[in-house]
């Protein structure tokens, strides 16, 4: 079984797939830790870096075909990222698809905290701005159409916890 976990910047992506991870004893493999490691191989900041993306596709292709060649090699995994979903989708690959929601306020928040930074709510927004951009240039594909998911979950109607144990249940309930 493939898991993908998809959702906006702070929505708790990384936190539910370490979780689940336990639960299944199944594999995380994160689309942000390819993106940073461009990022830092590159020595530019993540802001630069989706700039940089903007101007040039071939960072997104790069990132999104690693990500799809994994699913397909792989099962009994959980890949997590932005676009996890959609690339399992589009490329025809079985998986349970979740998608992971948060109004902004409580992402940026989150996101404030993880970074110890309180001055990320303009980056969040110019990150997802120039992601949201991105995605529908080079892909054709908008982070708001959820029509693809198999379930969409919001994270601040529970603890991380709950939420895992949820998706755990969906998944292996017929198991």
């Amino acid at each position: 079984m493939r898991i993908t976990v998809s959702g906006h910047i702070g929505s708790g992506k990384t936190t539910v797939s370490k979780i689940l991870s336990d639960l299944t004893s199944y594999h995380v493999y994160s689309g942000g830790y390819f993106f940073r490691q461009m990022s830092e191989d590159m020595h530019v900041s993540l802001e630069e870096m989706n700039l940089m993306a903007e101007k040039d596709s071939r960072t997104d292709v790069t990132l999104n075909n690693m990500i799809r060649d994994f699913l397909r090699d792989h099962d009994d995994i959980i890949v997590e990222s932005r676009l996890a979903g959609w690339i399992s989708y589009s490329a025809g690959i079985p998986a349970f698809r979740v998608f992971l929601d948060a109004s902004r306020e409580v992402r940026i928040a989150r996101v404030s905290i993880r970074e110890n930074d309180r001055n990320m709510a303009e980056k969040v927004v110019m990150r997802e701005e120039s992601e949201n951009f991105r995605f529908k240039e080079y892909f054709g594909f908008l982070m708001e159409d959820k029509s693809i998911y198999d379930v969409v979950i919001d994270t601040e109607k529970g603890s991380a916890d709950e939420i895992a144990n949820e998706i755990y249940r969906m998944v292996f309930s017929n198991a």
